[in-house]
């Protein structure tokens, strides 16, 4: 990111990046996810493991990675991570992804205009379930088309700091879907935000599908479209405040709990 991407005048600095990473045991995965890394975006990995991934983190990317201990919900771990960080974009994603070669650069593109807020992208799949993996793709392009709704994954998303900001950040009272709950919140009060079709992560890991295609289908499907009529409100139903069993036993509500202090390797 040191080079002006294309769509940046000559001389402009594109907008400083902290990537925000929700992680458990996720020692497999994670290698990959850090060789996509650019050098100069900092990584805030929120982690709730027992398998030494904070370690193994930091041990493969000492410059720029902090491991901010995070027992409790992943929207709890999303937002004290960006509570923590200090890029003037802020990057959400996942543990199980790689960065595709040009998303950094195509992302400083992105807000190289000012009126854009926020974005959002696909993930795509180039081995198992690569068709669910379109499909779902398929529908944010017809969503955001036909509707100017950005569909967002926290796999793939991404907000300035200051709209962040101001929409107060995300629901902490949500178990899963708090993603896509900041980026319908934000169109509802007028920041624009965009679906770029060309602004992919890849998936890596499938273990979500394989335990049940159609239920996390129907479970992304309903739950959305309910938060899409409801978000309006400023509580939510305990319908959807609870995740309907999608995360199991992934530990306590952390709203409101002291956040531990951080740790990361000396310079």
């Amino acid at each position: 990111m040191t080079d002006a991407a294309p769509g940046i005048a000559p001389g402009a600095r594109p907008p400083t990046v902290s990537v925000v990473v929700p992680s458990k045991n996720e020692r497999a995965n994670l290698p990959k996810l850090l060789a996509s890394l650019p050098a100069d975006v900092d990584l805030l990995l929120c982690d709730a493991s027992d398998d030494d991934t904070g370690l193994l983190a930091v041990n493969l990317r000492p410059q720029r990675t902090r491991v901010i201990p995070a027992q409790g919900t992943i929207a709890a771990a999303r937002q004290l991570g960006a509570e923590q960080s200090r890029g003037e974009l802020l990057v959400f994603s996942d543990a199980d992804v790689v960065f595709a070669p040009d998303y950094f650069s195509r992302l400083a593109e992105l807000f190289a205009d000012p009126a854009v807020d926020a974005v959002c992208g696909p993930k795509l799949s180039c081995d198992d379930f690569a068709t669910y993996y379109r499909g779902v793709a398929a529908a944010q392009r017809v969503a955001y088309g036909l509707l100017g709704i950005a569909g967002a994954s926290g796999s793939n998303m991404a907000i300035r700091r200051a709209a962040f900001a101001s929409l107060g950040g995300f629901r902490l009272d949500l178990r899963c879907n708090e993603d896509t709950e900041l980026f319908l919140r934000a169109g509802r009060r007028g920041c624009r935000v965009a679906y770029d079709d060309g602004l992919v992560v890849w998936a890596t890991d499938h273990r979500r599908l394989r335990r049940g295609l159609v239920w996390k289908s129907a479970h992304s499907l309903v739950r959305n479209t309910l938060l899409y009529l409801l978000c309006v409100r400023p509580t939510l139903p305990r319908l959807l405040v609870n995740d309907w069993g999608y995360w199991g036993g992934t530990g306590p509500h952390a709203a409101g709990r002291s956040a531990p202090p951080p740790y990361e390797v000396p310079s």
